[in-house]
């Protein structure tokens, strides 16, 4: 007689290995992949090799992103993320120039190190020229307008290395723009500064990035901005309640207005309502050991997630977001913005790191979307957008 326990762990197993179970995309699948231009508009590795040095133009043990995996997933153009802390700001003038200045560097190092595997592009036509001579795109996208600093020389500065999108906050409301992860909105939305620099970003030809900002800063570039924008890597509040960090309805039809896009967020608690719950849960957990006076222990955090397993979304909940933009407002406004080596541990089962897009391509052909649209979600969207600001400031 087979004990009740028993039956509940080989259930328990079985279920383990159906939800872990590798997805295996079809060669129709992998060839669309390789053969269009697939562009990630968030990709975190600036920062993340500047914190712990790694190779990128060979294999590397951790981390989501390297040459081979980009390869093998088909990523030719992604926008490496010149990602500037919050904190330094507030830390005194210089600061965050400094660090986007070395993280630019980083990035131009690659290419000098590997010319054979990558090049930097600030252009669409680069973009596309680089695909044709088999090379992986550096493109770069500022996470946090702190750079900037309140001068408009800046602002050109970081266009001439390279720089084609900022998003103009982070996780604190900056002299920019109020953040949508701060209580204090100082700004009510945008600065007087930020609604000058909303202008001068159109005339240069720079993009905005409208994630992370708060619902008021949103409206306000909707209503100044004369080129498309883009939320770089941003999910939807539909699915999310009450996370005014994705986007609800109501923005993305502005958005689509706008004629922008919303790349979206791979990240499990900008997917599912039940992983931000985890995240919180685990936050206020940690918090308390420590208010409690308790030194929190080193492993706490794989300890933590050994009692209570984190909830990865799926690649089909992934699907879900797409789904819907392109049922609200069009197959013309969405594209990817994983958020690889920017959210840790969080990845969802089958888009583990830049080998997965195949995936996501399987996955898009199974809900019936055709390669045309499939073409336009890898890049075509995005291109679109990026060469309308290019058009609108030659004009200007």
């Amino acid at each position: 007689m087979i004990k009740l326990s028993s039956i509940v762990a080989a259930m328990s197993i079985a279920l383990t290995g159906a939800v872990h179970a590798e997805i295996t995309p079809s060669d129709k699948a992998i060839k669309l992949a390789h053969d269009t231009i697939l562009i990630d508009t968030h990709i975190d590795v600036p920062y993340r090799i500047h914190d712990k040095w790694a190779d990128v133009t060979k294999a590397t043990e951790g981390g989501d992103f390297d040459y081979p995996r980009a390869v093998k997933g088909g990523l030719n153009a992604p926008f490496m993320s010149i990602y500037i802390p919050a904190h330094l700001e507030f830390e005194g003038k210089g600061k965050s120039f400094q660090l986007a200045n070395q993280l630019i560097d980083g990035m131009e190092a690659i290419a000098f190190r590997a010319p054979d595997k990558f090049a930097i592009a600030d252009s669409t036509q680069d973009i596309e020229q680089q695909f044709k001579d088999n090379k992986i795109s550096i493109a770069m996208g500022m996470e946090n307008g702190s750079p900037i600093e309140g001068e408009m020389k800046n602002l050109q500065h970081f266009f001439d290395r390279g720089v084609r999108y900022i998003t103009l906050a982070h996780s604190q409301s900056n002299h920019i723009s109020d953040s949508s992860y701060d209580i204090r909105r100082k700004w009510k939305g945008l600065s007087p500064f930020g609604k000058e620099l909303v202008a001068e970003m159109n005339s240069i030809g720079m993009l905005i990035d409208v994630s992370h900002i708060s619902d008021d800063a949103f409206y306000q570039v909707m209503e100044l901005s004369n080129t498309p924008v883009i939320a770089s890597h941003s999910s939807l509040r539909k699915y999310t309640p009450g996370f005014e960090r994705n986007m609800n309805d109501d923005m993305l039809l502005a958005l689509k207005k706008n004629g922008g896009v919303i790349q979206i967020n791979f990240g499990s608690s900008f997917v599912t309502s039940k992983a931000g719950s985890w995240y919180d849960q685990f936050k206020s957990k940690k918090q308390t050991i420590t208010e409690e006076g308790n030194k929190v222990a080193k492993d706490f955090d794989a300890m933590y997630r050994a009692k209570n397993p984190f909830p990865f979304a799926s690649l089909e909940q992934v699907l879900d977001h797409i789904d819907h933009v392109v049922k609200l407002i069009g197959i013309d406004h969405v594209g990817i913005g994983s958020d690889y080596d920017g959210v840790g541990d969080s990845l969802p089962i089958g888009l583990k790191d830049v080998s997965s897009y195949p995936n996501l391509v399987q996955g898009l052909m199974d809900r019936g979307y055709s390669d045309t649209d499939i073409k336009k979600i890898l890049s075509g969207n995005t291109l679109r957008v990026w060469k309308q600001a290019e058009a609108y400031a030659k004009k200007h």
